[in-house]
């Protein structure tokens, strides 16, 4: 940097204060408390970037973000500086492409494993692994990979009004692990959705998953009103119908394209399972903010993610 672009820079003075700035959770030491949002921020801190970095964190602390927007492929920010028009921050990253999300999707709800840690709200660790074997690293390998835009006259990229972003989007990423997916291409009710969507079609008595059945004689008509018996609220079939026309359930759904053979024939497959099961065993754990996951960050006007914090906090206590 030259001589008098440092000239200028010192002319600018501390920055000016901020009311009702988004401020950063973590008040000392590293910021980002979980694996992904320390992924995120190890490709940043990797650069050794210097008093830069560590401007942009007391700026994240001291509420100079105003605005932080997350959109597929872009996040947004102002930051204000010491001039009084705040800046304008974009840190630009492609979201993966629509063939490459079915690809993925399809692998997810391939694995009973992963459907149910995404459902509850929690991105497992393997998730890394899954994506960059689809050929989509979740995370940029590189700074560089980046498009980093601010308005301010520092030439130097990361400045520390996108290094501050950088920490605010990583304390977003720990407060909603789905806003990083959002801004890889998919949003959490979209993506949610379509796992539930592929592992219905995927299971063995989904309507398609087989040859239709053919249509019974009487579903031509309405059928005729009539008033439950004791049989039937105890799950036994109606007079005159065979136990083997009531929909199979339970473990008998899952059992019933099985041949049937004498046991002796099978006596070597006897226990294995009928239905494939996960590479792994779930780890699910019954966590407190479990319904403040699937939720996800509340509105700006109700407090945003600051509120989430503070009542993940209460929940804790709580559950202890």
């Amino acid at each position: 940097m030259s001589t008098d672009t440092r000239g200028r820079f010192a002319d600018y003075g501390p920055p000016r204060r901020v009311d009702g700035g988004l401020r950063a959770r973590s008040t000392r030491g590293t910021i980002g408390v979980s694996w992904w949002s320390r992924r995120f921020l190890e490709v940043l801190e990797s650069f050794a970037l210097g008093t830069r970095l560590t401007r942009g964190r007391s700026y994240a602390r001291a509420g100079q973000v105003v605005r932080l927007d997350v959109a597929p492929g872009v996040v947004s920010a102002v930051v204000q500086g010491s001039r009084v028009t705040p800046y304008q921050v974009d840190v630009v990253l492609p979201p993966f492409p629509a063939r490459l999300w079915a690809r993925i999707e399809a692998e997810l709800a391939a694995q009973a494993f992963f459907s149910a840690r995404l459902l509850a709200g929690d991105l497992p660790a393997e998730l890394e692994e899954l994506f960059a074997a689809a050929g989509a690293p979740l995370f940029p390998a590189a700074v560089t990979e980046l498009d980093q835009r601010c308005s301010c006259p520092d030439p130097a990229v990361p400045c520390k009004h996108l290094a501050a972003t950088f920490y605010l989007l990583a304390e977003a990423f720990d407060a909603d692990p789905f806003t990083l997916l959002h801004w890889r291409g998919r949003s959490r009710a979209d993506l949610l959705a379509r796992l539930r969507e592929l592992r219905v079609a995927g299971s063995p008595a989904a309507p398609g998953a087989g040859e239709p059945p053919e249509p019974a004689e009487d579903s031509v008509r309405p059928p005729a009103r009539r008033t439950s018996t004791g049989r039937e609220r105890h799950g036994e079939p109606p007079p005159g119908r065979r136990a083997a026309d009531v929909p199979a359930a339970g473990a008998a759904r899952a059992l019933a394209d099985l041949p049937a053979v004498p046991l002796t024939e099978a006596v070597d497959r006897f226990w294995l399972p009928p239905v494939p099961l996960p590479e792994r065993p779930p780890s699910l754990t019954a966590r407190p903010d479990l319904l403040l996951r699937q939720l996800g960050a509340p509105a700006p006007a109700i407090g945003g993610p600051g509120l989430a914090e503070r009542l993940r906090h209460a929940y804790r206590q709580l559950g202890g």
